[in-house]
């Protein structure tokens, strides 16, 4: 009887154990389901990036010229404004030059002044000579005609005639000669005149090339800004040469921008204007609002990933929070689409080279296939092939083979 009992007692855990078992309450789980439905859809893409000065709003500021450091008068952290003297280098020997240059430019000055003060007065005195000397001419040409008529009257001498001819003839030398003395005289001021002007032009310029080289021994701020770094100290000798020795760096922190790098798979969405958000590990509850301005050309490679360099204006107000080489989490809004049919994309199975959802009909789930557009999240958009209210399958029963593949 014993006997008995126990193998019926093996035989119901046998039946207890092959038998399939259901849920605590004996009722089998029904599989998970959705319903298609309508939805707003926000398409993005994310990216990660980090803060950086605008183009020219991070400057290197040094000396175009080789010195002793006499003056350093920036310190890091320091606000500077745009001009405001940053270093001095040592500029004896530089006032020197240009004091040197003014006094050649004060002589080519005064040789012009003497130029324009003897040679006016030369010309005039040989105008004179000339008008005198022209006269002269007249009056022997005067007294040869006379001579000449009275010789032919027989009452003045043969000699008479000669000498009248003689004084004709060396007045008219008188003339030819002062003519040419005028002539000289007025191509002398002339001549002199340039050079001593081109002198003056000559010695304004090394004036000035002395005094802009005097110039580069102070150094100023070419931006406002905040000292950055500092890379000299008084006292240092600077040697420049091909590249101008850095003294400051001044960054213009009212002028940054992120740089987001964006995936090569979705660089072909992101167009310039686009809106988007970031976020940084200081302020990780702070959304900064900002628009795509530019999409760098050429590709930057990291490990082996290609992205590009997506920069965006900074629009919320973010002076005293944003630094430098902050790190960001970017998402850039692609475009907004409203009441789009949409199912959850676990539900969507590609199957065949084609996609599939299962639809529960009468309690059966039967396989249709349907044509897909835009993801937001967790959700995929449905173009045909489905009907607003019907429930698909989560998770639709497939081959194991088929579980890992996703959609494209």
């Amino acid at each position: 009887m014993a006997f008995l009992v126990l193998v019926a007692g093996m035989a119901a855990v046998a039946v207890w154990w092959f038998s399939p078992r259901g849920t605590a309450t004996g009722v089998d789980a029904a599989p998970a389901s959705a319903t298609a439905t309508r939805r707003d859809f926000a398409s993005s893409v994310l990216a990660t990036g980090a803060v950086q000065p605008q183009i020219g709003a991070e400057v290197r500021v040094g000396a175009r010229i080789s010195g002793k450091v006499e003056r350093l008068l920036a310190n890091i952290g320091d606000t500077v404004a745009k001009g405001r003297v940053v270093a001095e280098l040592e500029k004896a020997d530089l006032e020197a030059v240009v004091a040197q240059r003014q006094a050649e430019l004060n002589l080519a000055e005064a040789k012009l002044a003497a130029v324009e003060s003897l040679l006016p007065r030369e010309i005039e005195k040989v105008r004179l000579d000339l008008e005198e000397n022209q006269a002269t001419l007249t009056l022997a040409k005067k007294t040869l005609g006379r001579t000449l008529r009275l010789h032919a009257r027989k009452v003045a001498t043969d000699e008479d005639r000669d000498q009248a001819e003689e004084r004709y003839a060396v007045a008219g030398s008188r003339v030819a000669s002062t003519r040419k003395a005028l002539e000289l005289a007025e191509t002398r001021y002339a001549e002199d005149l340039r050079q001593a002007k081109a002198e003056i032009e000559r010695a304004r310029s090394a004036l000035k090339n002395a005094q802009v080289q005097l110039s580069y021994a102070t150094i100023t701020a070419p931006i406002q800004g905040v000292i950055a770094s500092v890379s000299t100290e008084e006292g240092e000798t600077v040697a420049a040469g091909m590249q101008a020795p850095t003294f400051v760096t001044i960054i213009d922190l009212q002028r940054l921008q992120v740089d987001a790098y964006v995936d090569e798979v979705d660089i072909g969405k992101v167009k310039v204007g686009q809106r988007a958000i970031f976020t940084v590990d200081a302020f990780p509850g702070t959304e900064f609002e900002g628009t795509v301005s530019a999409i760098y050309p050429k590709a930057v490679i990291q490990d082996n990933v290609v992205n590009y360099d997506v920069v965006v204006d900074i629009q919320t107000p973010y002076h005293g929070r944003l630094r430098p080489e902050m790190t960001t989490s970017v998402t850039i809004f692609l475009d907004r689409r409203q009441d789009v049919l949409a199912v959850p994309s676990k539900a969507v199975q590609r199957e065949q080279g084609k996609t599939m959802v299962y639809v529960l009909e009468r309690g059966r789930a039967k396989p249709r296939e349907i044509k897909v557009g835009w993801r937001d999240g967790r959700w995929i958009e449905v173009v045909s092939g489905l009907d607003e209210g019907e429930t698909v399958l989560v998770e639709p029963p497939q081959k194991e083979s088929q579980k890992d593949q996703e959609l494209p």
